[in-house]
């Protein structure tokens, strides 16, 4: 940016700076809407067009032969992979697309409806879907690279009009042909990854605060138990303009796997998850217990599911007087362990700068 002053030009360096990790851009407001990873949705492709039936007639031609056109196809439905889609939350339960258009005399066909494209996330898993106790879920398709495709309802035909039934032995029929009809399909979409890191933790251990003051999400944050009850998405911005997903799981307790307190349908979101990162309320003290009772619950639900590669976040470090993470570092050599206070944005940019490490290490080949 330049300014002038008494006919002497300045150079502004503003332009240069490099953007912090923690950007000066207020947050977000609270909008109402939440993180879908999960959708039911029927599809119904438009119906052909019917075919007319016309004959000419023009100046001294009161009885011309047939010329009636065919009517327009319906419009297919597709859903594409999108890389800039994060969600299922756009998507409705019913999605229609519009019917061709009739044919018209003068052998002037009509329009065939556009198609219906909507867009999904990457790795985004289409199957049929399931009735519980009867059929097994059957994958259909998933679609993994961006701007990949799927028919999910083919449209109608357009039908013929009578022009088209003209023959040696019919000169004038006076029949034409109906539109097909469109495709009806109902199928159920889920999110294969639904974001890098997941946030794995007891309620109210302050998971929504951490994802507060890493990113700019704004989940309600509050002193009672089961606070977030969807999954909040926060993306972790870096100076280099990587953006890195992050998700607040609703909070977990003891016989999650067993569908206490809604655990099941908690786990299945962490299963979508490429990292987890363990959130433990180091105020409550035994941080060793609460560790392996979260691991526990994740093998019982998905055997190997704690296997994934995984950070330990030991929050609310401002309301202890000592710290000592020497056992449970002792006993898991391989896992990273870092005590930080959300509220007092104390440790957080240590954790950040090794989200950043994994993240590139698991992506080198491919971007999430």
């Amino acid at each position: 940016m330049f300014s002038y002053s008494k006919n002497i030009r300045y150079l502004s360096t503003n332009l240069f700076l490099k953007k912090p990790v923690f950007p000066k851009k207020p947050k977000s407001k609270g909008d109402g809407t939440h993180f879908i990873d999960y959708r039911k949705v029927l599809c119904k492709s438009g119906n052909g067009g019917n075919g007319m039936i016309s004959f000419f007639k023009g100046y001294r031609v009161p009885f011309g032969g047939p010329d009636g056109g065919d009517g327009g196809n319906g419009g297919h439905i597709i859903f594409k992979a999108d890389r800039g889609t994060r969600d299922l939350s756009h998507l409705q339960s019913v999605i229609k697309a519009n019917n061709g258009e009739y044919g018209m005399g003068k052998n002037c066909h009509g329009k065939s409806a556009p198609h219906k494209i909507i867009k999904v996330p990457l790795n985004t898993i289409i199957s049929k879907p399931t009735v519980e106790g009867i059929s097994k879920k059957e994958i259909i398709i998933e679609l993994i690279n961006d701007g990949e495709i799927f028919l999910a309802a083919r449209g109608g035909a357009g039908g013929h009009g009578n022009r088209f039934y003209v023959s040696n032995e019919v000169r004038k029929p006076i029949k034409a042909e109906v539109g097909g009809k469109g495709e009806e399909i109902t199928y159920d979409l889920e999110m294969g990854t639904m974001a890098f890191g997941g946030f794995v933790g007891f309620p109210n251990v302050g998971k929504s605060t951490l994802l507060r003051a890493i990113s700019r999400a704004k989940p309600k944050v509050a002193s009672y138990p089961f606070t977030t009850l969807k999954p909040h998405i926060g993306m972790v911005e870096y100076d280099d303009f990587v953006q890195i997903p992050i998700a607040d799981i609703p909070g977990l307790v003891e016989g999650a796997h067993l569908d206490y307190g809604l655990g099941s349908s908690f786990l299945q979101h962490i299963n979508r998850c490429k990292c987890l990162i363990y959130v433990i309320d180091i105020s409550l003290g035994d941080y060793e217990s609460q560790f392996d009772i979260l691991k526990n619950e994740l093998d019982m639900y998905k055997k190997g599911l704690s296997d994934k590669p995984s950070i330990i976040v030991l929050s609310k470090i401002d309301l202890v007087k000592e710290l000592s993470i020497g056992n449970i570092q002792n006993k898991l050599i391989d896992t990273k362990i870092f005590p930080v206070s959300s509220r007092n944005m104390l440790g957080l940019e240590e954790l950040l700068t090794y989200i950043r490490e994994l993240y590139d290490y698991y992506n080198r080949d491919s971007s999430i």
